[in-house]
């Protein structure tokens, strides 16, 4: 199954999409875009386009496991998402992915405006190999 995960920003969106066997996730892009609704349709349209079967949206949950204005935010895009291109959307934690994402862009020395160019499709890719492992570990794929 082809899915499509999204680290939603406020102004710039990660993407990431695995192959159909669900082996491996790459980087799909990042979308600068700070308007709420456009982000959603330009995203919806990526996933669209990458013929995806399922989106996955990172959900930003607090550290005790509660949900803040964030992630309430990417509750509300995962929605929109849902209903704009009528694929199942799953909210998965994504609790320090971006943080993760650091780490690594740090091990490959990945500086200045590339290093803020990736980092959120980095955030993207961790989200979806996170969820990609959560579907082979339960029989899902």
């Amino acid at each position: 199954m082809i899915l499509f995960a999204v680290d939603f920003g406020d102004v710039r969106t990660g993407w990431a999409v695995c192959d159909k066997t669900e082996l491996l996730a790459s980087p799909h892009g990042v979308l600068t875009e700070p308007d709420f609704q456009l982000c959603a349709e330009k995203t919806a349209q990526a996933a669209m386009a990458a013929r995806a079967e399922e989106i996955v949206v990172g959900y930003p949950k607090n550290m005790d496991g509660s949900c803040g204005e964030r992630a309430q935010k990417c509750e509300s895009f995962a929605a929109m998402l849902r209903e704009l291109t009528q694929l199942p959307v799953t909210l998965w934690d994504e609790r320090c992915t971006t943080v993760s994402a650091h780490r690594i862009l740090n091990e490959t020395n990945t500086r200045g405006k590339k290093r803020k160019a990736v980092v959120d499709a980095v955030a993207a890719v961790l989200i979806l190999e996170s969820y990609m492992g959560y579907r082979k570990s339960n029989g899902l794929r």
